[in-house]
C-alpha cells in the first residue's frame, strides 16, 4: 500500500512541477499561526504565508469561527437574482477601506478570475462607448498577473512564466517596467521615467488599448521589483488624456503588505479598475473580488447587451463572505502598521549582511516583505530540500529568495526567517 507521499506524487500534480520530478514535498498535518507541523512532527514557519495570503496566520479563531457560524446557516447559495447578509456586509466594509471611488463591486473565486473579470470590464466599457476596436491591453514588462488565460497574455511575455505560450495568447502592447525605483528621487524627464515609452506606446496604438493594467509600486512573482508611485501619478493623466482604462493588480499588494493598506496609498490618484484577494479572506478561503467606479459600471449598464457577462458560480459564496469580513474586522482592530513596520526594520537589519555575499545582485524591503535577488537563477528545489534543517519554510523563484512573513510573526521568527534567507544566499 502507498504512502500518502507516494500516493501525491503519482496521481496529485502541483503548481509549476515536473510529474516525473516533483522534487521535495512535505506533507503538512496541521498550521497554526505562523507554524506548519509536518506529519513526522516537524515544525516550520511558514515564511511565505503560504503565498502571501495568511496575514494573521493559520487558522486564526475569529476568521475559522465566522466560517464555522456561517456553515450551520447557509454554506452556499446562487447570486444571480439572490443576494445574502455575508455578501452586503462584507460589501460595506470594503468601501470603508477601498479608494473613494471605487463603489461597485464584483466578487469573484480568485485572483485570477479578478484579473479576467477587469479586463472582460475594460472591453465592455470601451465597447459601450463605440470604441469596438479597442480590445487589446497595454502593461509593463515583468509582470504577473494570473495563470488564467488571458489574464497570461498581460505577464511578462519573454522571461515570465507564461513564455511557452507565446502564439496562442492574444498579442498586447508591453513597454520596459517604470524604471526609478521607490527609493531612488523621481525624474520629471519622461525619457528617464519611462513615461515617454507609454506616450508612444498609446500614441501609435491608443485606439486599440481598452486599459493599462500593472501592479501598483511592487511587482510580485516577475521579480518582486519596487518602482516610484509618481510613475502612476503621471500615468493616470496619460490614461484619461487617450481614453484608456487604468487597472491596478493589488492582488498580491493589498490589505497592509507594503506598510499602507493598499498600494495605491502610495499614490496621489485612483484606478478604474482595482483587483483585490489573496490576504482578502486573511487566505483562510479562496475569494477575490474586482472593484470599479460608477462610471465605468453605468457605462457598461448602458450598452450592448446593457449587462455585464460574467457569472462565477460560487460567487459571493457565504463562506468566503464572511471569512474576508472577519479578516477585515482583524486589520481594523488592530496594530498591522506597527506590525509591518517592525518586520521592515528587523528585515533591513538582519538582511544587511546579504549585500557583503559574492553572489547577491541586491537587497530590498518594503513592508513585509524581504528579498536576497542572486546575481543567478536559484533552484526552489534545492531550497526545498533545506525546509527541516532551517525550521523554515521558503520557495525562491527565478533569481529571487524572498519572504512575505505573516504580521503576526514574532521577532524571533523573523530572525529565523532572515537567517534561513541568509543561509540559501550562501548555498543556492
Amino acid at each position: 500500500m502507498m504512502t500518502p507521499l507516494e500516493f501525491d506524487q503519482k496521481h496529485l500534480w502541483h503548481p509549476y512541477t515536473n510529474v516525473e520530478k516533483p522534487g521535495p514535498t512535505f506533507v503538512v498535518k496541521s498550521a497554526e499561526g505562523v507554524w506548519l507541523t509536518l506529519d513526522d512532527g516537524t515544525k516550520v514557519i511558514d515564511a511565505m504565508s503560504s503565498w502571501w495570503c495568511m496575514l494573521h496566520g493559520h487558522k486564526h479563531p475569529k476568521i475559522t469561527k465566522a466560517i464555522h457560524d456561517q456553515l450551520d446557516v447557509m454554506p452556499h447559495v446562487m447570486f444571480g437574482g439572490l443576494t445574502h447578509d455575508p455578501a452586503i456586509e462584507l460589501g460595506k466594509k470594503l468601501l470603508e477601506i477601498t479608494p473613494s471611488t471605487m463603489q461597485r463591486i464584483f466578487y469573484c473565486d480568485s485572483g485570477s478570475v479578478a484579473v479576467e473579470v477587469a479586463m472582460k470590464m475594460a472591453v465592455q466599457y470601451q465597447h459601450a462607448l463605440g470604441f469596438e476596436g479597442r480590445s487589446k491591453f497595454a502593461t509593463v514588462r515583468s509582470g504577473y498577473h494570473g495563470d488564467t488565460w488571458k489574464a497570461m497574455s498581460v505577464c511578462d511575455p519573454d522571461t515570465g512564466m507564461h513564455h511557452l505560450f507565446q502564439g496562442a495568447l492574444a498579442v498586447e502592447h508591453f513597454i520596459d517596467r517604470p524604471p526609478i525605483t521607490i527609493d531612488e528621487t523621481w525624474n520629471e524627464e519622461p525619457s528617464a521615467n519611462g513615461l515617454s515609452e507609454l506616450r508612444a506606446i498609446f500614441e501609435a496604438h491608443g485606439k486599440e488599448i481598452a486599459a493599462f493594467i500593472l501592479e501598483p509600486v511592487v511587482q510580485g512573482t516577475g521579480g518582486m521589483y519596487f518602482y516610484h508611485p509618481e510613475y502612476l501619478n503621471q500615468a493616470r493623466a496619460l490614461c484619461d488624456e487617450f481614453g484608456i482604462l487604468l487597472i491596478f493588480d493589488e492582488i498580491a499588494t493589498g490589505f497592509g503588505r507594503l506598510g499602507k493598506m493598499f498600494a495605491t496609498d502610495f499614490c496621489a490618484i485612483e484606478p478604474d479598475i482595482m483587483c483585490l484577494g489573496k490576504a482578502l479572506t486573511g487566505g483562510h478561503i479562496s475569494f477575490a473580488t474586482t472593484m470599479t467606479n460608477d462610471r465605468v459600471a453605468q457605462t457598461i449598464g448602458n450598452g450592448s447587451p446593457g449587462i455585464f457577462m460574467h457569472g462565477p458560480t460560487f460567487m459571493a459564496n457565504p463562506l468566503a463572505c464572511v471569512a474576508a469580513k472577519a479578516s477585515l474586522d482583524l486589520l481594523a482592530e488592530g496594530d498591522w502598521q506597527s506590525q509591518t513596520a517592525n518586520i521592515a526594520a528587523q528585515l533591513q537589519t538582519e538582511l544587511a549582511p546579504a549585500r557583503e555575499l559574492p553572489g547577491v545582485a541586491d537587497v530590498r524591503i518594503i513592508g513585509a516583505i524581504g528579498v536576497i535577488e542572486m546575481k543567478h537563477t536559484v533552484s526552489a528545489d534545492q531550497a526545498h530540500g533545506m525546509v527541516k534543517e532551517n525550521g523554515v519554510y521558503l520557495r525562491p523563484f527565478g533569481k529571487n529568495i524572498y519572504s512575505m512573513p505573516p504580521f503576526v510573526s514574532s521577532p524571533d521568527e523573523v530572525s529565523k526567517i532572515a537567517s534561513a534567507m541568509i543561509k540559501l544566499a550562501k548555498v543556492l
